[in-house]
This record gives structure tokens, C-alpha cells and sequence, in this order.
């Protein structure tokens, strides 16, 4: 059997084994030891015989060549095929020196080295190779040999005899009575072994095996209160000891497991309340894991949770210990809607309650009673819904065995009902934050920043297939009036119906998107200039049947003044077009409201010039360094931290200042916007050495900026010049601006911080790359973008938004900052969900003194700072004259 990845022997085969382990080893080395004795004895004495053989063979060739015997007749008396004995086989060649070969010619022998030493030395060689022995003896001439070799003289080498000797039969005889002898012994070890198991099982196995069902019987806590042990000495002075303290040891476990048992799981319980970003995104997961922990104290069969998922519909999840029987699935649900139903009047009348069932972990299926559902089910049910939309929690168990378990069971489910409903909350507001990065919270359309990556996407497509398609602006005229009569909830609502009756007359493939306030933009994709007017004329005629029903029983009604732009026809690029046809709107306006404006010929020449004089109007400001820096506050929330200021870029024509958002995007199609962020820069950090300020510079870039070459050795040459401490600038980059470049981008921020300079992502949360940029880039800060701010205290999902934004920051060491502080309560709300600095008309305009309060003079410029801008959701009727002049001001 294998457990936790070792094999378990009860002791009985343990003890046998070992024994004949050790016996068989104590068998086997003697035997092994006496084997390679007797085998080497028996070795040498063949040696030596084999030589002996060898000196006889040696010593009788001179008789017989002396009776006239020739060679071959030699060879053949002691060569024979096979000569079996206690040596076995052996072998004999005569070998001639040049003095034989002289008279009786050269015999064809292989070359022996052997015999080559013999014929050099004169001595004889022996040499043994395995089982194989070799002799060679040098032949001397005596006074009898001269007889047949009258060349030679006595004492003169004729020739050699080499003998071979085969002792491997002497050893396989040898081997053969060690293996009868080990047969013949075997047994004894064996039966040694089964002696020493018999004696020692009999003495310590009973005693093992009734500690053993003792603990078996122990399941819980309260079970060791049940477990008694009789005095068992199994003989051996260790074991008796371990005995006597097991029993010490319960008694111990006695007295203090509930208390201990107790404090360990507030202690878990109390580690729970940390929330990470896993448990954010696994949260089912999670409260599987809490029920598995409950049941280290509690045997816990199931954990319930009553979520609020609409008005009046409701999510029961119901989390298994283990995989339930299709009968104990039903018989839960009965019993928790009876209970849930019987314990809350509201839930009660619910029409729909959706049971989810969820399994912890692969135990052995449950099947319950229905007497345990009833008794054994404690539960939590709230009047009104708590944070994450929990209104109730139960758990389904054992029933206590004790007062002190049945409170700890009711503060398990309090406790619970907090770290469920947190995780779930932030599940659920990151889900939605996800969501409404590209939807207006509002009306559930596209945002603007989806917009803008749509049309861009759009003009690529048509540019590819040749076709063209259309583009409206609708702005509501008089909408100003819903508002003041009967309060901005109301026209919440209205925008909400427009948006949905407009939606409902679009084809599947249209674009309908709000770009902010009561104006909104459609895309008309394949469309032309006369489909595009009838859809338009459409709209008009909806907005006109339009309306929503007043607190008051009125009808609230408004109109749509519609501007009309066509690709390619007038414009070929995203802003231009939007431009172009944002100018018709205003024109339509200006003619009487409550109609379609399309282009003549006239409109576009007009357009167009007022481009081209935009265009050298930006060049003549930055060829004349007519750039200014306007400084606006970043008010830190808590002590210690740093003064911190934004620097904006304006631009100074004839008196007037200009705002970045007029003249950014000509720059940057100009290709001048380097120079202008250069010259931008130079003045800001003079006025800083000037004034001696020692606060953090945010600075606004262009992304066309991270790929000029020159631009980071200039940034860095004008902090050494002005003596700015680089760990002070701050540069900072709108998400929506830099996704496309994400590479680009990687490799610019790194630079940065390689030189000591910090970087931050301006509006973050609007885009889909916020994760993606705190967990790629060391970013230090983040402006979370303005308009959930803005509108934190009016909806709970902004007010969700940014306390989740302001934790997944804080959870990567990074720096909050909140914009749009626009009134106390605003401030007061962002600093309470831990937001570290703000930013907003509330706190300090931009102004042209670095570090002062003043109100801009000429133009707020609410699209460029993200910090200006009113404080409704919807826009007044009263800001579109100012708007207007502005959007003429951006096109010349």
C-alpha cells in the first residue's frame, strides 16, 4: 500500500524482513569471503601443478630428440585435441632459432613475443592470462644434441617450448561444491530470522496494535475525552517509556485542545481579512478553502451565502465539503429556502432565488438526513443587503457539543459574512470597473476614449476597402432647462432614454457612443452622405417624440441639433473629421437648434482655412518661444509626503493664452511638438532654480515625444543646467495615448527611471492597459481618471472604482493621486478611502506663478487638465456658448 509517497509494512513483515535481511547478509559475507579464499587456493595449487607438468614435459624432450625423434612426431605424443584431468587440456609448440633452421628449414609459426624474450633472455617465462597458464623454456645444445646439429656447440640456444595449461575445469569443479555447500546451509538463515521475528512480534506487536486502535478511534477533539489505555509493557525498556508518555500526553490534549483549537481559528479567520489580487479573482475558490478550515474544528458538512443580485432577484451559492447525493442536493435546498423564507419577510416574496452549488474538495460523498438538515443548520439572515450584496450566511454541521463551540460557530459566521461579502464586493466592482473602462456608467455606451480608438479603427478599414462612411454629432438643446427645473436625477433619466431610443433605431453594426454631457456621436460604417442625413433626420424626429415623466407628472422634453461629417470626403484623419463635423452642430445651433446641419461646399472651404491658419499660428508661437508654463497644486493628503505641482503648456498670441488642448494635436501633426515640450521645460525648470521651489515637477508629454532621439539627452541637460534634483520630475503619459505603443513605451520609461527621473500615468482606470501598466512598468504614480471621481459621492459604482483603484496601487507601492477635486465633500470622500494626493479647481487653478492659487484669466480648458470641468454628470445648456467659442478657438 502506498501513502504520502512511501510504502507503510506493518511491523510483523518488518521484523521478519529485517531479520532475514541480516541473516542472509551474515550468511552470504562469510560464505562470499570463504569462497574467494578457497577459489584462490585452489588457483595456486593449479599454478603450481600446471608448472610442474610443464618442467616434466621441458625435462623429457632432450630423451626423446636424443631416440631420434623428429618434431611432428613430438608434437603429436603431447598435443592431443582434448586431454581432460584435474588440469583439463594442454598445449605444446616447439618454437626453432636460426641455428635449427639452418639445417632443418624455417617452420610458419605466429609471432610470439613470449618466445622472443626466451630466445633474447635465455630464461623461462611464465605468464597466466584468466584461466589460461603459460610456460616457455629455452632448449639448450648438450654434448648429444651436437650429434644432429654439427652448426651448434654446447650451451647454444636451439630453439623453445612453450606448454599451456587450461585450469578452468580444476575451478569450475571447485565452484560447483561451494554451490552444493551453500544449499545444504541456506536454511539456517531463514529459520534464525523466523525465530528472532516470532520472538520479538510476540512481545512489542500486541502493544503497537492497541495504541493503534486507540488513536483510530480518535476523530475529533471530544473523542480523546473517550480514550482510555491499559498499562501494556511490551518488555523493552524504550517502548515502555513511549508508552508511559503517549498517556501523559493525552491526558494533556485534555485539558487544553478546545481553548487552543478555538484560538487557532480566529487566527485563521483573521488572516483571511488579507485580500489579495488571487483571492480578488478566485473568490469561489477562497470561501471553499474557509469551509475546509472550518472543518478542522467543526465537522461542517456545507457554508450557504445570500447575494442580492438586482432589484429583487438573489444568488444562493452553496459550497460543499464534498460532492453531495443528488437526494442531499434537493434535500438542502428545501431546507435553506424554508429557512432563508421563514427568517426574512423580503426574500420570502423574492420571485426567483438561483441556487449555485459549488464542491470544495473530493471526499467521500454526503448523505445527510432530513433530521440532520433540521437540527444541525445554523444560519445568519440580515434585514437589508451588506457590503457585496450579501444578505445572508449559513453553515450546515455537527451539532456542538458545547457552549464554547456554539459561540465560536456564531462568530464564524459573523466573521464570514464580512470577509465574503469584502471579497466578493471588490470581485463584483472589478468586474464592473473593467466593464465601464469603456462604457459610460450612464447610458451603457461607449465611452469617449472607446470613440476615439473605434473612429481611428474605422478610417483605417475604409481607407483599406474604399468606401466611405459617416459620422454624426448630436448635441440636446435645451437641456439645460430639464436640469433646472427638475434636478440632474431627472435628466440622468432622460439621457438614459435618449440614449436607449436612439440605440433601438441604429443598424446592428452602427457605432452610438457619448462623448460627454448631453453630446453624443454616432458612427455610420458603409454609409453615405444621403443614408447618413435620413438617419440623422431619424434621430431628430425621435428626440423630438421624446420624453420622461417628471416628479411632478410633467413631461420633459428636449431637441437635437445634429452636425454631419463624411470620410473621405471632409477629412481623411479622426480629429479632423470629428472637428469638421462637431463645427456643423454648432452651426446648426446658431441656424435655430432642432436640426440636421450637412456640409455645403462653402463649409468646407471655411473649415479647412481655419485649419491652415491654426497650423501657422502654432508655428509662429513656437518659433517665437511664445510658450508659457502654468503651474496648478497637487495638494498632498497625509503627512510626509512631498509638495508636488503639474506643469501645463500654454502658448501666448496677441494677448490671448492659448490652452493646451487647442493647438496639442497641431503641434504634434506639425512635428514640432518636441521643440514646444523642450521650450516648455527650459522655462518651467528656470522658474524653478529661480524661485528655489523644491517640490515634484509633474510634466505633461506628448507620446509623439518618446520617439525623437534628441529628447531625453535634452531633458537631461536642462535639469543639470538648472540644477533640478531629477528624482523631482515627474513625467507623465496618458494611458489612452500610449496603448498603441506599448514597446516604444517600455523602452522610454525605463530610460527615464535609469536616469533618476520618476514617471505616471495620467487618467488611469479609463483604458484597457491599466493592469497591464502597473504590473509591466515601475510606475510611481497614478492619476486616477477624474470623472469617477467627480462623481464618487453621487453613484456607488465610482465611489467602488476608486477605492478599488486606490487599493490595487497601494498593493504595488505606488503613489494615488485624485483629480477633479472640485468641491470639500469631494476632497473629504477621496482622502477617507486612503488616496494619497488630489488635484482640482477646489485645491488651486493652473496659474502662471508656480506654486500660486490664482483662477486661469482666459481659458479653463476642462479636456486638457482632466481637473476642469463641471460637476454634474450631465452638461448645462449654459456652458454651450463658452464651448462653442472654444471649439472655434481649436479650429483657428
Amino acid at each position: 500500500m502506498k501513502a504520502t509517497g512511501r510504502f507503510r509494512l506493518s511491523l510483523r513483515v518488518f521484523i521478519l524482513a529485517s531479520s532475514l535481511t541480516v541473516s542472509f547478509i551474515s550468511f552470504a559475507s562469510v560464505l562470499a569471503i570463504s569462497s574467494l579464499v578457497y577459489l584462490d587456493t585452489v588457483k595456486n595449487a593449479a599454478t603450481r601443478l600446471a608448472y610442474d607438468q610443464a618442467q616434466q614435459l621441458h625435462h623429457s624432450i632432450p630423451l626423446l630428440m636424443g631416440k631420434g625423434t623428429t618434431r611432428q612426431e613430438l608434437l603429436s605424443i603431447y598435443n592431443t585435441p582434448i586431454r581432460s584431468g584435474m588440469l583439463g587440456s594442454h598445449s605444446v609448440e616447439l618454437y626453432r632459432t636460426p641455428v635449427v633452421e639452418a639445417l632443418y628449414g624455417r617452420v610458419e609459426l605466429p609471432r610470439d613475443r613470449g618466445v622472443e624474450k626466451v630466445f633474447t633472455s635465455g630464461t623461462v617465462l611464465e605468464r597466466r592470462e584468466g584461466r589460461l597458464i603459460e610456460t616457455i623454456f629455452p632448449l639448450f645444445a648438450t654434448q648429444d644434441c651436437l650429434q644432429c646439429h654439427g652448426n651448434a656447440r654446447t650451451g647454444t640456444l636451439l630453439g623453445a617450448l612453450k606448454v599451456r595449461h587450461d585450469i578452468a575445469p580444476m575451478l569450475r569443479q571447485a565452484r560447483q561444491k561451494l554451490f552444493f555447500l551453500f544449499l545444504l546451509l541456506s536454511p539456517i538463515p531463514v529459520l534464525m530470522a523466523l525465530f528472532i521475528a516470532r520472538l520479538v512480534n510476540a512481545r512489542v506487536v500486541p502493544a503497537i496494535n492497541e495504541l493503534g486502535d486507540k488513536v483510530i478511534q480518535v476523530n475529533s477533539i471530544r473523542d480523546l475525552t473517550r480514550v482510555e489505555f491499559s498499562n501494556v509493557a511490551p518488555g523493552f525498556t524504550e517502548l515502555d517509556r513511549i508508552f508511559g508518555e503517549v498517556s501523559k500526553l493525552v491526558e494533556k490534549i485534555r485539558a487544553v485542545s478546545v481553548d487552543k483549537e478555538i484560538l487557532e481559528l480566529e487566527i485563521q479567520m483573521l488572516e483571511k481579512f488579507i485580500i489579495t489580487s488571487e483571492v480578488i479573482r478566485d473568490w469561489k475558490e477562497h470561501v471553499a478553502s474557509l469551509l475546509l478550515e472550518i472543518n478542522q474544528v467543526v465537522d461542517a458538512y456545507m457554508l450557504f451565502c445570500i447575494f442580492q443580485v438586482g432589484e429583487e432577484l438573489y444568488d444562493i451559492e452553496i459550497f460543499w465539503r464534498s460532492h453531495p447525493s443528488e437526494e442531499t442536493k434537493k434535500r438542502v435546498e428545501q431546507e435553506v429556502l424554508r429557512k432563508i423564507r421563514s427568517e426574512n419577510a423580503r426574500l420570502a416574496q423574492s420571485p426567483a432565488l438561483q441556487v449555485i452549488h459549488n464542491i470544495a474538495s473530493d471526499h467521500t460523498p454526503l448523505a445527510l438526513e432530513h433530521g440532520d438538515l433540521e437540527l444541525q443548520t445554523k444560519s445568519l439572515i440580515l434585514d437589508s443587503p451588506q457590503i457585496g450584496g450579501v444578505v445572508g450566511i449559513g453553515v450546515q454541521s455537527e451539532s456542538a457539543w458545547n457552549s464554547t463551540r456554539c459561540l465560536v460557530i456564531d462568530s464564524v459566521l459573523t466573521t464570514l459574512l464580512n470577509v465574503i461579502g469584502s471579497i466578493k464586493a471588490i470581485h463584483k466592482y472589478t468586474k464592473d470597473l473593467e466593464y465601464y473602462a469603456t462604457r459610460d456608467p450612464l447610458t451603457n455606451l461607449f465611452n469617449q476614449r472607446v470613440f476615439w480608438e473605434l473612429i481611428s479603427y474605422e478610417i483605417g478599414r475604409a481607407d483599406r476597402h474604399g468606401y466611405s462612411f459617416a459620422l454624426l454629432v448630436i448635441d440636446l438643446d435645451n437641456f439645460k432647462h430639464i436640469n433646472d427645473t427638475w434636478g440632474h436625477a431627472t435628466g440622468d433619466r432622460y439621457l438614459a432614454a435618449f440614449a436607449t431610443a436612439v440605440q433601438q433605431a441604429l443598424r446592428k453594426g452602427d457605432i452610438f457612443a457619448r462623448y460627454g454631457g448631453d453630446e453624443f456621436v454616432i458612427l455610420l460604417p458603409e454609409s453615405d452622405e444621403e443614408q447618413a442625413a435620413l438617419v440623422a433626420a431619424r434621430i431628430r424626429n425621435i428626440t423630438e417624440d421624446l420624453h420622461v415623466t417628471t416628479p411632478d407628472a410633467a413631461k420633459a422634453r428636449a431637441t437635437a441639433s445634429i452636425g454631419l461629417a463624411m470620410f473621405p470626403l471632409h477629412a481623411v484623419t479622426e480629429k479632423d473629421l470629428f472637428l469638421f463635423a462637431d463645427n456643423m452642430t454648432y452651426k446648426a445651433k446658431g441656424e435655430g437648434k432642432n436640426r440636421v446641419s450637412i456640409p455645403t461646399a462653402e463649409d468646407v472651404v471655411e473649415v479647412f482655412r481655419m485649419v491652415g491658419a491654426k497650423a501657422r499660428m502654432v508655428q509662429e508661437a513656437v518659433d517665437a518661444r511664445r510658450v508659457m508654463p502654468y503651474f496648478q497644486p497637487i495638494v498632498s493628503l497625509g503627512p510626509g509626503k512631498p509638495e508636488c505641482c503639474e506643469v501645463l503648456c500654454r502658448i501666448e498670441m496677441n494677448g490671448e493664452v492659448i490652452a493646451a488642448g487647442d493647438f496639442i494635436e497641431t503641434a504634434e501633426s506639425l512635428g514640432i511638438v518636441g521643440r514646444l515640450d523642450a521650450i516648455l521645460l527650459e522655462k518651467a525648470f528656470a522658474m524653478v532654480e529661480e524661485q528655489g521651489y523644491q517640490g515634484n515637477l509633474f510634466v505633461n508629454l506628448s507620446p509623439k515625444s518618446m520617439i525623437i532621439n534628441e529628447f531625453l539627452p535634452n531633458i537631461i541637460g536642462l535639469a543639470d543646467r538648472y540644477r533640478i534634483d531629477r528624482s523631482r520630475v515627474v513625467f507623465e503619459l496618458t494611458e489612452r495615448e500610449t496603448v498603441k505603443n506599448l514597446t516604444l513605451l517600455e523602452k522610454f520609461v525605463y530610460e527615464l527611471k535609469s536616469q533618476g527621473f520618476k514617471f505616471a500615468i495620467d487618467d488611469f482606470g479609463s483604458g484597457f492597459s491599466s493592469f497591464q501598466y502597473i504590473r509591466q512598468f515601475p510606475i510611481d504614480f497614478v492619476k486616477i481618471e477624474g470623472v469617477f471621481v467627480r462623481n464618487m459621492l453621487n453613484d456607488y459604482k465610482d465611489m467602488a472604482f476608486v477605492k478599488t483603484l486606490a487599493i490595487l496601487a497601494q498593493e504595488f507601492n505606488i503613489s494615488t493621486i485624485a483629480e477633479y477635486i472640485e468641491s470639500e465633500e469631494i476632497l473629504e470622500a477621496v482622502r477617507s478611502v486612503g488616496i494619497d494626493y488630489a488635484q482640482g479647481f477646489h485645491l488651486g487653478c493652473p496659474s502662471p506663478h508656480l506654486g500660486g492659487k490664482g483662477i486661469e484669466a482666459t481659458n479653463r480648458d476642462n479636456k486638457d487638465e482632466g481637473d476642469e470641468g463641471d460637476e454634474s454628470n450631465n452638461k448645462d445648456e449654459g456652458d454651450e456658448m463658452d464651448e462653442r467659442d472654444e471649439r472655434q478657438s481649436a479650429l483657428g
